[in-house]
């Protein structure tokens, strides 16, 4: 934020000068007058050097639904604004959050407003938590507002955690199959065809089968461990480009049972976070932008932005979503009726819980048809085994019988 040394007088002649800080010129004249009657001189200086203090770490999600809570809690309580934030930077879980909330204090003290001073001080804040904190300061509701950001980022909170708690037992057997099967193709099976070796006897074709994949195993495992790692760094730095992020978004939503729940998952975040715009005042086109923002899915994300220029001729939101086939017909639907209606608000609050218990059901069915899936695929792997060590076996015995 800029810094502007002034000069000025009482009516009285005493002089007075200093410096302030201010995002314009114009607000450095409003703030300059309330300790001054006449502006003497005003002149722009080197930026502060409190500029330079900003954060660029992620913030924790649980944290940021409890620190709006405490702040809807004491500000009700009638205390002060810099109090309100020094009393939350101090119980605020997440460090970074605290060292924002700290720094942000020491703003609001020298004449910034809240909103502005949260904006350049965490770069990796939610754009919905800063627009909605400033709609709150306009509008002069600011406990309004943070009770709003309080539920949506809780009600954010639970579903992650319900989804990331529902992918961690799949993800953890298919780590351990993954590890399990390259210990035993490294380390069980070349003593087993050692032994098999030494017998002088015709082995099964399984039991080829095995032993040839496992000494692939043996000679190739740098090899198999590279591949993976350079396909994943090749497929991340494609992820980065702006094509890569709009196809793999879009390739995303293609997959069976999972597509369904990202799209599904995207319609979720948009409800919620529009719904928790338009109810803290902000103009339409700033909710989209911030909405779009918010989804996940980049495609969704990109196809929710793409509507602005429509809706700022004076197209309808819902007739400008209908051009994009990646978003769920429902939504597009229902965001139309609520226009016709002029109940958005009240409609969107449905379709965000509609889709929330849409996304829960359909997490459910997918982990019930993948569990069984992963366990077939670990017994076939058990029993091709198995075969393969026994079935040598069996016939040395019945050679001796």
């Amino acid at each position: 934020m800029p810094a502007y040394s002034y000069e000025g007088s009482y009516i009285n002649g005493e002089k007075v000068n200093g410096v302030v800080e201010a995002p314009s010129r114009g607000e450095a004249v409003a703030m300059i007058r309330k300790n001054c009657d006449v502006i003497i001189s005003l002149k722009e200086v080197r930026a502060s050097v409190k500029e330079e203090t900003y954060f660029n770490q992620k913030v924790d999600i649980k944290s940021l639904a409890l620190v709006c809570r405490q702040f809807a809690i004491i500000l009700k309580a009638g205390l002060p604004l810099v109090q309100a934030v020094d009393l939350t930077a101090g119980q605020a879980q997440d460090k970074t959050l605290a060292k924002i909330l700290k720094q942000v204090s020491l703003d609001i003290a020298a004449g910034w407003s809240l909103s502005y001073s949260l904006q350049q001080r965490g770069k990796k804040l939610p754009p919905t938590f800063i627009e909605t904190v400033r709609s709150g300061e306009e509008s002069g509701n600011l406990t309004g507002a943070f009770e709003r950001l309080s539920v949506y980022y809780d009600r954010m909170y639970k579903t992650k955690s319900k989804t990331v708690s529902a992918m961690m037992y799949p993800a953890f057997v298919l780590v351990v199959a993954v590890i399990v099967v390259i210990i035993v193709m490294v380390y069980a099976v070349p003593s087993f065809s050692s032994t098999f070796a030494s017998l002088g006897t015709e082995l099964p074709t399984v039991t080829k089968i095995l032993i040839g994949v496992s000494n692939f195993f043996v000679k190739y495992i740098a090899f198999i461990l590279l591949v993976p790692t350079v396909l994943l760094i090749c497929l991340y730095a494609y992820w980065r480009t702006e094509a890569g992020r709009i196809r793999l978004s879009g390739l995303k939503l293609k997959i069976p049972i999972f597509g369904k729940v990202s799209s599904m998952g995207g319609a979720s975040q948009f409800s919620h976070t529009m719904v928790t715009m338009l109810r803290a005042g902000m103009p339409i086109l700033q909710a989209i932008e911030v909405s779009g923002k918010s989804v996940a899915n980049y495609c969704m994300s990109k196809a929710i932005l793409a509507t602005l220029p429509g809706v700022e001729a004076g197209k309808g939101l819902g007739e400008c979503m209908a051009h994009f086939p990646v978003l769920p017909e429902m939504l597009v639907r229902m965001v139309a009726v609520g226009e016709t209606t002029g109940a958005m608000e009240d409609i969107l609050e449905v379709m965000a819980e509609y889709y929330d218990n849409e996304v829960d059901t359909a997490t459910a069915r997918a982990l019930s048809m993948l569990e069984p899936v992963i366990i077939l695929f670990l017994a076939g792997i058990v029993m091709v085994i198995l075969f393969a060590v026994y079935l040598p076996m069996f016939s040395m015995y019945s050679t001796i019988g």
